[in-house]
């Protein structure tokens, strides 16, 4: 499958393919090939703007009513890298990512930065080769959700809670090591262990990295608190 199959899955109608593959091209990529590219970055300006204006509208339309504080901060939550990042995996939008060989080598798939970026661009993208109506496709499926319920948005950082509990007590920093890695290429898992010096204070798996850190950061405090 590529992005237009998936485009089409989703019955979504474009008058254009460059824009799209230009959503899909990450900086790393161009620069280990000769032909003119075009990188996401010019997009991802326009696809943030097309979400913060979704959102907003979304949020402001809510019943019960939200207030002006509330809007602004399940806004925040959700027009995020964390967010978007995490709709690039739920959509498997990442597989179709075009990155150079290093940055594929180092992982650059499985990076926050890179997915919430593409997600971006291809809103964006899309936002100018098939217009608001299209877009409301995806959006109406997968974001919908999380502004329907924003009160769910609640979003624990059990790592820098993990990390205050140990500075309460003394002044070492937690550390985080990959401890296995398993499944498919384009659906791993990670098992991430949390230490302290050397003492694997929990463990804790997750289809990214950095999901595992936070999975292992709460075993921890779980543990260490109990």
């Amino acid at each position: 499958m590529n992005i237009y199959d998936w485009l089409a899955k989703h019955d979504i109608k474009i008058s254009s393919h460059q824009l799209i593959d230009d959503a899909f091209t990450h900086t790393s990529y161009v620069n280990e090939h000769r032909q003119a590219l075009h990188d996401n970055e010019r997009l991802e300006f326009m696809g943030d703007a097309v979400m913060q204006i979704w959102v907003s509208e979304k949020l402001f339309l809510h019943k019960p009513v939200l207030s002006e504080g509330q809007m602004s901060k399940y806004r925040a939550r959700i027009v995020c890298e964390k967010s978007f990042a995490r709709l690039m995996r739920q959509m498997k939008l990442y597989q179709f990512i075009r990155l150079g060989a290093g940055e594929e080598k180092s992982g650059g798939r499985d990076r926050d930065s890179i997915l919430a970026d593409t997600f971006e661009a291809f809103i964006g993208a899309l936002y100018l080769v098939a217009g608001m109506n299209e877009v409301n496709k995806i959006l109406e499926k997968y974001v919908k959700p999380l502004t329907d319920n924003p009160e769910n948005l609640e979003m624990t950082d059990y790592k820098t809670r993990l990390q205050e509990y140990v500075q309460s007590d003394i002044r070492k920093a937690v550390t985080y090591r990959l401890l296995k890695e398993s499944g498919p290429s384009n659906n791993p898992v990670f098992e991430i262990g949390a230490y302290l010096d050397e003492v694997l204070l929990g463990k804790g798996s997750g289809h990214s990295k950095k999901e595992a850190e936070q999975m292992a950061a709460k075993e921890a405090l779980r543990i260490l608190v109990k």
